[in-house]
């Protein structure tokens, strides 16, 4: 009996986490649909968080890929073209083809498009968030450089280095990098260019363009909503707290010890005692 017991709980094990996970996605989907009624608009989430194996709990980063941008450009398809757009972003960047794609995807979708940025929306993130309309922001959310980069290396240092040393002391496979380089980064800040003239003036979308793509920061400089909003685009911090209760049913997966701990209640402070005159 006992053995069989035993069996059972270890059958359990393995049931309850898919259990629980077919529950976080249902959640999901009904908060999503609450929004979208409420809005009158089409939610899509493209949510990269690290997330581990229930098998054997190994961690996997996400990146903006291929996949996501199939999935978001058929969800802009069936989405009609007088329906607003609503993009929950938290991503560390990706591939660049995959975050053009979804950019001018939503840059050609003819009703207004929002993008709400909770936390964090790096390199490939920020591209697709200057092709919304609106930019709603946590007030310590960031956005990040466009910069391309070259395996582990910026392309505008690579460039930055071929004009620093002499011809002789250049390697023939740093000039093809630079070469690759020097493409790369006038691609992008092209790109990004295309995606601002529509709300900056010429000449002011391509300055911006310039000091996004061509290596101004390191490429995980923070861009706060201040800076952002000095640069003439469209955020606010108005963000809805519908957000944040959504972005609560794509949790980190939970550490043996945890680092971060606090008691999930807002807080409100308590009045001073009246004093005797």
């Amino acid at each position: 009996m006992s053995f069989d017991l035993v069996w059972l709980l270890i059958f359990l094990s393995f049931l309850w986490p898919m259990v629980r996970q077919r529950t976080v996605e249902f959640q999901r989907i009904q908060a999503i649909r609450r929004w979208e009624n409420k809005r009158g608009s089409r939610m899509i989430t493209l949510i990269h968080r690290q997330e581990a194996l229930s098998f054997l709990g190994i961690p996997l980063r996400h990146y903006i890929n291929i996949e996501d941008s199939e999935q978001v450009l058929r969800a802009i398809r069936l989405t009609p073209d007088d329906m607003p757009i609503d993009l929950v972003l938290h991503t560390p960047g990706g591939l660049v083809l995959a975050a053009e794609q979804i950019a001018m995807a939503l840059k050609r979708h003819s009703a207004p498009v929002t993008v709400f940025v909770p936390h964090y929306a790096m390199s490939g993130g920020t591209l697709i968030a200057l092709a919304a309309d609106q930019i709603v922001m946590d007030e310590n959310a960031v956005l990040g450089p466009v910069d391309p980069q070259l395996g582990q290396w910026p392309a505008a240092s690579i460039l930055r280095l071929t004009r620093t040393k002499e011809a002789k002391d250049i390697e023939d496979e740093t000039w093809i990098m630079a070469d690759i380089a020097e493409k790369a980064v006038h691609q992008v800040r092209e790109f990004v260019t295309d995606l601002l003239r529509e709300r900056l003036p010429e000449e002011r979308a391509r300055d911006l363009a310039r000091i996004l793509s061509e290596g101004t920061w390191t490429h995980d400089y923070p861009l706060m909503y201040q800076q952002l909003r000095d640069f003439g685009l469209p955020v606010s911090t108005d963000m809805p707290e519908d957000i944040y209760a959504l972005m609560d049913l794509y949790p980190q997966p939970a550490q043996r010890r945890p680092t971060v701990q606090y008691i999930p209640l807002p807080y409100t402070r308590p009045r001073s005692p009246a004093r005797n005159q």
